[in-house]
């Protein structure tokens, strides 16, 4: 996300309109109209300032990369390599899973707040999807809870296997 995203994702969430946020913060509203267009790029000590008063804070995440593994029939499936976090209205959402996916039924909506739903997403998302497809469907901390359960393919496993176990080591 770009940081001119960032600043008027928070104001909009906050409900705030530019000249209360700029109030708030002590600054103007044309300062922060130019930051939010691009036009100024806030220090992060100011971009920490306008956040706080919107009720958000900065925060770091590691980058998620992929790493491919080829299945012995040459399918290429994507493993992360540390498990994604979803925002918990994305990680419970009802969601309607694209056709490359979800051929079989197309349309169908999942409960990412029922478990058994969330368990034939994941497991279809692992087997089928590419990295975008793991990165806005998956949770780890919902995967690992899930991973006795799920029915993967023995490639599938095997290729995400190590990266749930140390997940699961660190959080020991």
């Amino acid at each position: 996300m770009r940081p001119t995203d960032l600043l008027l994702r928070a104001r909009k969430a906050a409900g705030l309109r530019q000249a209360e946020l700029a109030c708030r913060a002590g600054t103007s509203r044309p300062t922060l109209s130019a930051y939010e267009h691009g036009r100024k790029s806030p220090t992060l000590e100011t971009a920490a300032r306008l956040l706080a008063e919107t009720g958000f804070e900065l925060d770091i995440r590691q980058q998620v990369g992929f790493v491919e593994h080829t299945t012995a029939r040459g399918r290429v499936l994507s493993v992360p390599t540390h498990l994604p976090r979803l925002d918990i209205s994305a990680a419970l959402a009802t969601v309607t899973l694209p056709l490359h996916l979800n051929w079989s039924d197309p349309g169908r909506q999942f409960k990412l707040r029922d478990r058994a739903d969330r368990a034939r997403v994941y497991e279809t998302v692992l087997r089928e999807g590419g990295a975008e497809d793991i990165l806005q469907y998956v949770d780890g901390a919902l995967l690992i809870d899930l991973w006795p359960e799920l029915v993967l393919p023995r490639e599938v496993r095997a290729a995400w296997t190590d990266l749930i176990e140390n997940a699961v080591g660190l959080a020991a």
